[in-house]
């Protein structure tokens, strides 16, 4: 035999001695060499930032000039107070956003009855001195609001309706796509505020998918691209560190993107996470994921929520922005119940006969602060019910989409 051909023979058993140990789909499921988001596809994705019509203006003018009409705001009000004035609603092309929670059907009075409930269960958990792990709660986002001056505080407002106005087609979009919501007549590419090309306008206009449409594994970002967070409150920073990796495959630290998303020792606003993801990577492209949004979930089912995730893999080949609560019941690899959270949401798996399973890389590793709690691995691959199920379970069920 030659001295090739024995080194061949060599190199292939030494391959299989070692296959036990290559990582197997419990890890990635999908474990192909390039993520499925670096392929190119020639379905178009959705809406970007759309033109701001006369009426958007008149109504962002009327729900700032609310807000300037209560003077200064003590942040010592009560959680309805704050509640009350802190939380106003603008309609726009027949949908609604709310300052602070994002977009939303429910009325502007229910949105305002449940970030004050969640106000007063989240004093009592903080009481109970439960763990966090960096989201921005809801108290402490209406606090910040409240401690600006009026000018300042309308400032940020109207930036923040403005950008609200401007993907008003992204939430038809989802809405159709998803939940089967028939499209306006305005929306297609005649109309700037839809922000689409004559392209990706006739494919919204097709028919909607259903789950069994979809591929039985879809994910997106690499599994080499993922980092702990290095402090207890920068989930937020280190969600937007993994998925900025994935699109600028440049590490930034996560001190660089706590800065771009005004991180404190109270957290991360989803909305910033939302923000930060549309000006500092390409997800938020035409043929990608077009404008991320904040986009309130508390009304849909699980099978709604699940489309949702597929949809954004595989057609928008973009990561999402989960924001679930970490309890113990959801999340088995913890050691204690924490806080709100984010992590990147980056796949699926129809898992066979199994229940369908998510995908996402978390960045809460409990034993960097405690090391006699088990360590978590950055991939998760887990029950998607449980992932629904923490999202809505977060006082402010939302997602960043």
């Amino acid at each position: 035999m030659s001295r090739a051909r024995k080194i061949a023979i060599g190199a292939f058993v030494a391959l299989l001695a070692a296959a036990p140990f290559i990582p197997r789909g419990d890890e990635d499921p999908n474990s192909a060499i390039r993520p499925s988001g670096e392929r190119e596809y020639a379905e178009p994705g959705a809406p970007g930032p759309g033109a701001l019509t006369g009426a958007m203006r008149r109504e962002i003018d009327r729900v700032v000039a609310a807000g300037r009409d209560l003077g200064a705001v003590s942040a010592r009000q009560s959680p309805t107070q704050l509640a009350s004035n802190l939380v106003r609603c603008a309609e726009f092309d027949g949908q609604r956003y709310c300052l602070h929670t994002g977009w939303t059907t429910s009325t502007q009075a229910d949105v305002r009855a449940r970030v004050s409930a969640a106000t007063r269960t989240l004093a009592a958990r903080s009481a109970a001195a439960v763990e966090t792990t960096g989201d921005l709660d809801l108290t402490d986002t209406l606090r910040r609001a409240a401690a600006l001056s009026p000018a300042k505080r309308a400032a940020t407002e109207r930036a923040e309706l403005t950008a609200a106005a401007r993907s008003v087609a992204k939430v038809w979009t989802l809405r159709h796509e998803v939940q089967g919501l028939p499209l306006p007549a305005w929306f297609s590419a005649a109309h700037p505020e839809a922000g689409l090309s004559a392209r990706s306008s006739s494919t919204m206009a097709a028919e909607t998918k259903t789950a069994g449409d979809y591929p039985k594994v879809g994910r997106v970002l690499s599994r080499f691209h993922t980092a702990q967070q290095r402090t207890t409150y920068w989930c937020g920073p280190t969600t937007m560190q993994m998925i900025a990796w994935g699109w600028q495959k440049e590490r930034k630290s996560q001190g660089h993107w706590a800065d771009r998303l005004g991180t404190t020792t109270g957290g991360t606003a989803i909305t910033q996470m939302v923000r930060v993801v549309n000006e500092s990577t390409g997800y938020d492209r035409e043929k990608r994921a077009g404008t991320y949004i904040t986009l309130d979930i508390s009304d849909w089912s699980f099978g709604e929520w699940s489309l949702l995730n597929m949809r954004h893999i595989v057609d928008y080949r973009a990561p999402l922005v989960l924001h679930p609560i970490l309890l113990k019941k959801y999340y088995p690899y913890l050691d204690d119940d924490a806080s709100g959270h984010f992590q990147a949401g980056r796949g699926y798996d129809k898992n066979g006969k199994g229940p369908l399973q998510i995908g996402y890389f978390e960045p809460w590793n409990q034993q960097r602060f405690d090391p006699s709690e088990p360590y978590i691995p950055r991939v998760q691959w887990r029950d998607a019910y449980r992932s629904y199920r923490a999202n809505k379970a977060h006082f402010q069920h939302n997602i960043g989409v």
